[in-house]
């Protein structure tokens, strides 16, 4: 798990690209990303998986702030991303969701 922050010099944006590993994917035929960045919808943001199992993604954000994000596997384990730049306790669960700063 793993995620490349890129500043657009041009507008206040950062493009992110999110990746998972087959193994970080754990066999899954399907990974959704949910955040902040999406209002939390399941659907708004599948990964691509690419020939090697690995799953891709890749969104623009606005600068100077944080999001909270979790990966969702074949809709029904939730994943963290433990290189995430922090984690806060959930507020719908006792879980932990991912931060992305940017």
């Amino acid at each position: 798990m793993s995620f490349k922050k890129t500043y657009l010099k041009s507008k206040p944006v950062c493009k992110v690209n999110f990746k998972l590993s087959k193994e970080e994917a754990k066999s899954a035929q399907k990974v959704q990303l949910v955040g902040d960045f999406n209002a939390w919808d399941e659907k708004a943001t599948p990964m691509k998986k690419l020939k090697n199992g690995s799953f891709s993604a890749t969104i623009d954000v606005a600068k100077d702030a944080q999001y909270q994000f979790r990966y969702l596997l074949d809709d029904k384990v939730w994943e963290n991303d433990w290189n995430a730049d922090g984690y806060v306790v959930s507020p719908v669960s006792n879980e932990e969701n991912s931060v992305l700063s940017v």
